[in-house]
C-alpha cells in the first residue's frame, strides 16, 4: 500500500468495472453515451436486487447537454428514475442503465451558454456508504488522500491516476437523490481497481490489485 497518488503502479485507485449479465450489450452502451474510456465491463450472473449502492455521476456543461445525455442514454435502452429538472443546484435527472446501473446526469449550470452536445464532461464514482467519516478513515488508511470534504455528507478522494472521480456519500441520500428506494441485496455488481486492492471495504464493495 501506498500514500502516493501519483501516476505509478501502486496509484491507489485506476480504474472501475461493472459486472454485468451482457458485456457485448453493455459495452455498446457506454460507448454509445461516451463512457468507453471510463467504465470496464466484464461478465457476472451473481445475484443481485434493488439498488446496488453505486451511482455513476456525469457532469455536463449546461443543461442542453444534460437533455442530450439523457436523450442518447434513453434511445439506447435506459430507462428514466428522475426526469431531468432544474433544482436549486442547477439541472439534471437519473437514469438506469439496460445492465441495471444508476446514472445521475447533472449540470451545474441552469442555463444554455451555447449549442447543446452530447459530451461528458466528468464522471465520478458515488459509493453509497452507511457512514461516510467511518468510510473516508478506512479509505485513507489504504492510501488514498482527500480532496475535499464536507463532514458525514460527501468526501471525495484525489485520483488523478484515474479518469473517474471517486467519492462517497450517504446510501440513502444518494437513493433519494437518485430516484430509487435503499433497499437492496446481493452483489454490487461493480469492482475497484488499483495499488490498493485487494480488499472488500465496509460497505461490500470489492477491490482489486491493478495497475496503470
Amino acid at each position: 500500500m501506498t500514500s502516493s497518488t501519483s501516476s505509478t503502479s501502486l496509484a491507489p485507485f485506476t480504474s472501475l468495472t461493472l459486472e454485468v449479465g451482457d458485456p457485448a450489450s453493455a459495452q455498446a452502451f457506454y460507448e454509445a453515451l461516451g463512457l468507453g474510456a471510463y467504465v470496464d465491463v466484464r461478465a457476472s450472473d451473481a445475484p443481485t436486487t434493488g439498488f446496488r449502492g453505486f451511482a455513476l455521476s456525469l457532469v455536463a456543461s449546461q443543461p442542453g447537454d444534460v437533455d442530450a445525455l439523457v436523450g442518447a442514454a434513453l434511445d439506447a435502452g435506459a430507462t428514466t428514475l428522475d426526469p431531468a429538472a432544474k433544482s436549486f443546484w442547477g439541472y439534471g435527472g437519473a437514469v438506469r442503465t439496460p445492465d441495471g446501473t444508476v446514472c445521475k446526469i447533472a449540470s451545474s449550470s441552469k442555463k444554455d451558454s451555447g449549442p447543446a452536445a452530447r459530451r461528458v464532461d466528468r464522471v465520478a464514482l458515488l459509493l453509497g456508504v452507511a457512514d461516510v467519516k467511518a468510510s473516508r478513515r478506512f479509505y485513507v488508511e489504504r492510501g488514498l488522500s482527500v480532496a475535499k470534504s464536507f463532514g458525514g455528507k460527501y468526501v471525495e478522494f484525489d485520483t488523478p491516476s484515474s479518469s473517474v472521480t471517486l467519492a462517497l456519500y450517504p446510501r440513502r441520500a444518494l437513493a433519494k437523490d437518485t430516484g430509487v428506494s435503499q433497499e437492496g441485496t446481493g452483489s454490487h455488481r461493480i469492482v475497484l481497481g488499483g495499488g490498493a486492492g485487494p480488499f472488500t471495504d465496509p460497505d461490500g464493495f470489492v477491490w482489486e490489485s491493478a495497475s496503470v
